[in-house]
Parts: structure tokens; sequence; C-alpha cells
């Protein structure tokens, strides 16, 4: 686990880093600046690009991660990256020439209110070609094990564009029309910065030759592609799906609460990065005891960390909402709850998505991700349009499909490898995020029994306060009862 944990490590601080630069673009600035059209406009182009990227990528960034460690000479590799490279054009170029008509498709299935939008929706198709490819560039340096500069590109600068732009917008440099597209830019220019570094830490011969197994890798990235796309309808379709029945506004208020409930989930997107290779790695070299060990290890490391930030943020989140600027942003808390608790069942997961991905079993990820994606999309039909629950049942039906398929998944692994993620310690983990989460979350620094006169607390400060105490109880108890060597190991050496 030592290259996992000092790469997940550095990859957790970019992650957290630009989650703090994205929680003030999107509880400070966007709703001051942007206000909540144009900002429910973005939320709906960027989640429409992450619908239609999975289909332009055809699973190549999956692909390269699952094959290339499986290949022993150079020669090989370079064939194996000539051939797959120019593959995800085959997708982008017919989608380009044909835009007219999937521009029409989506304007016929916003309400009349909405039509802000057709003056932008080419920006989805840019944003989509670009986002494909740096994945690929991605995986490109992940398989040579350096994840870290790619993290960087992938979380923060995106985030500090935004943040430059709209103190651009603010400073009255540009318009809000022009923040749309120099966002656009932003996203075409990191492509060929990811693909510079990609090259410069592995350029390869090209070769017009085909690999030996290439039926192999268009099979695998066919079913990748498929359950990529179905993957990404659980992520997006409520964003999208919120335009067909009520104003874009709405899209701003759900997204400032869904981005809240995600913050817990950067230490698994960070592991996640170094995990996924060295997953491959050792199913290609059959060493299953290995693939045991990087599975519980990152359970219950991932479980931790994601504990602690699950707790901080459910347990402020009310206080937060109190110093957002509009009343649309308030009564979220639920969404928050909701999208946390899913979050933090998958990364309690560990690598059991990437032992699935990358094992002779991959198959069942399409069957698992279209199953997903229906379900999630009929619950959203029946919670959101027939029962009328509003965005908490756009947040109640990615729980239900999160909590339901990732069990699926938790018991194929069991079945198919006959290991699991759970130790005597996840539920050490467990009892202590419950404990601490029905203690802290009700308590209020300015409850009656603990006012002095007329004096109360900022919201600000009570989320301080409240933060603090968490984080100690947490943290004694996790080093009292040994939840985590490694966590232990870190500490000690931050320490010294």
């Amino acid at each position: 686990m030592g290259i996992v944990l000092k790469q997940s490590f550095r990859n957790t601080i970019i992650i957290y880093g630009a989650f703090l630069i994205g929680g003030i673009n999107t509880i400070v600035f966007y709703p001051r600046i942007l206000e909540s059209e144009f900002y429910g406009m973005v939320t709906f182009l960027l989640s429409a690009s992450n619908l239609i990227m999975p289909l332009t990528a055809f699973g190549v960034q999956y692909t390269i991660v699952k094959f290339f460690s499986s290949y022993q000479t150079k020669e090989e590799k370079d064939k194996f990256l000539s051939s797959v490279i120019f593959i995800p054009l085959f997708i982008a170029l017919p989608l380009g020439f044909l835009w007219d008509y999937v521009h029409d498709w989506i304007m016929n299935r916003i309400t009349e209110e909405n039509k802000i939008i057709e003056d932008y929706t080419f920006s989805i198709y840019l944003i989509a070609i670009a986002c494909a490819y740096f994945e690929l560039f991605y995986s490109w340096t992940k398989v040579q094990l350096q994840t870290v500069f790619g993290n960087i590109l992938k979380e923060l600068w995106n985030r500090v564009v935004v943040m430059l732009l709209l103190l651009a917008v603010f400073l009255g440099l540009i318009t809000k029309s022009g923040f749309i597209f120099y966002l656009t830019g932003a996203y075409l220019l990191r492509v060929l910065v990811m693909m510079c570094y990609a090259f410069y830490m592995y350029f390869p011969k090209f070769y017009f030759k085909l690999p030996n197994n290439f039926n192999e890798i268009l099979k695998y990235s066919l079913y990748i592609i498929l359950a990529g796309s179905a993957g990404a309808i659980l992520l997006d379709i409520d964003k999208i799906m919120i335009p067909g029945k009520d104003t874009i506004e709405k899209a701003a208020y759900y997204s400032v609460a869904v981005f809240i409930g995600s913050f817990i989930e950067a230490p698994s997107r960070a592991m996640t990065q170094i995990l996924q290779p060295l997953t491959s790695k050792s199913l290609n070299e059959f060493k299953n005891k290995e693939v045991e060990n990087l599975y519980k290890k990152s359970s219950i490391n991932l479980f931790l960390v994601g504990g602690l930030f699950f707790l901080l943020v459910n347990c402020g989140v009310t206080e937060l909402f109190k110093i957002m600027p509009e009343k649309g942003y308030a009564g979220g808390e639920w969404v928050v709850l909701m999208i946390s608790a899913a979050k933090l069942y998958t990364m309690f997961l560990g690598s059991n998505g990437a032992i699935i991905s990358n094992s002779k079993f991959y198959k069942i990820t399409l069957p698992l991700a279209v199953g997903m994606s229906l379900t999630v999309y009929l619950l959203n039909k029946l919670f959101y349009f027939n029962l009328g629950f509003g965005t908490d049942g756009l947040a109640l039906a990615t729980l239900i499909t999160i909590l339901s398929f990732n069990t699926i998944k938790l018991w194929f692994v069991h079945y198919k490898f006959k290991i699991t993620p759970f130790t005597p310690k996840s539920l050490k983990m467990f009892f202590i995020i419950l404990i601490l989460f029905f203690c802290f979350y009700f308590w209020d620094f300015n409850l009656p029994i603990l006012k002095i006169a007329d004096f109360s607390i900022t919201p600000i400060i009570n989320i301080i306060l409240k933060s603090i105490i968490i984080l100690i109880l947490y943290v004694f108890l996790v080093l009292k009862l040994k939840i985590s060597n490694e966590f232990d190991s870190l500490l000690k050496r931050f320490y010294r």
C-alpha cells in the first residue's frame, strides 16, 4: 500500500484544495455573480456533456488501464497505444456533423421558460470531446503509476479557471455569455496540456499495425462504453431532468446541495487514480492475495476518512445554508444527507469497482450500469414528476439506486473471488460514525439550554466549533481503537 498511500495522500490534498476552491465558487461566487439562472444553465451544460463524454471516449480510458500492463515488450505496448488513441474520433466526428439534430432533440425536452440554453448547446459537444481525450491521456499516465499531475489538471484546473472567470464577470471584463465560451476554451486547453504531459511520460513509436488481441480490445471497449454511458446517467440525469419540469434555477439549487454532499468522496477519487492500475496489474499477474489486501485496506481507509467528512458536512450543513444569498438554496439538508450517505457506502466498498472492471468478469459492468441508469431514471420520474417530492425525490432515487446496486457488486466480488472488504475494524468504524452523527446532528450552540442572555453565535462560528469538537473526538476514537495502521503511521510521520 506504500505507493497507494503516498500518491493517494497527495491526490487527496489536491482534491480537497480543489473542493475548497469549488466550494467558494459554488457557495459564494456563483450565486452572487452569475445568479441562479445562469448558474443553472452552466450546471445543465456540464451535466449534458458528462452524459455524452463516455460515448465519445468509447471506453478507451479504461481499456488502456486494463490491457497496458498485460503487454511484455515496448513494441507490443506501442502498437496497443497507436491503435486506441484514434478510436474516439470514430464517434466524435460523426456526432459533430449531426449536432443540429442533437440540438433540436435537447430543445424539445425543456420548458419554454428555459430557452436561454439554445445558444450554448454546441459547448456541450466541445466539452464532451475535450473531457473524453483528457481521460484517455490521463489513463496514459496512470499506467506509468504517475497520477498527481493529471489529478491537478482534473480537479484543480477547471475550478481555478471558473474562479478567475467569475471574478472577470464581477469586474466587468467579460459578460455572462462570455463566461461560458471562455470556460469551453479552458476545457480544450486542458486536454492539450494533458496530452503533452502524457507524451512526455511515455512517447510511443506509432505503428500502423493492430495488436494481436485487437478484437478483444474492441469487445472490452464496447462493453465499457455502454456501461460508462449508462453509469453517467446515474450521475447527471437528475440535473438534466429538472429543466423539463421546473425553472433552470432549480438546477442551481440542487447542484449546490449535491456538491456539498459529494464533498466527502475526495479521498475515494484520489485513491482510485492509483488503485485502478495496481488492481489491474495484480489481476493480470494472478496475485489474488494482493488484490484482497488492496480491497480490505482501501475499504477501511476510505471508510475512515469519508466518515469524518460525512460528519463534518452533515452536522454543519444547516448553518451553512443560512449564509447562502438566496432562500432557494436553503432546505437542501435532506439532499446533502442522502447524497453523502450514498457516497460513503461507495467509499466503504474500496477497490470493488476496480476489481470488477479489470477482471475477466468485466462484462457484468454492462447489465449493472444499465440497471442502475434505468432504476434511477424511473425513480426520478416517480419521486420528482409523479409524487412531487421535489429535489429530495431526486436525491432519494440516487440513494436507493446506489445502495441497491453497490450491494449487488459487493455480493458479486465475494461470489467470484471469495473476498470481502469487511474486517472487525469495519464494524467499529460504523459505530463511531453512527454515535457521533446522532450526538452532533441535532446539536446547536444556539439551543435555548446553551444560550446566555441574548447572545447568539453566528452560523460560521457554530460550524467551526462543532467541527473542532467532532474532529478531536473522531481522531481520538480512531487512534484508541486502532482502526487503521496506515492512518496511525501517517499521523506519526506528520507529527515528526
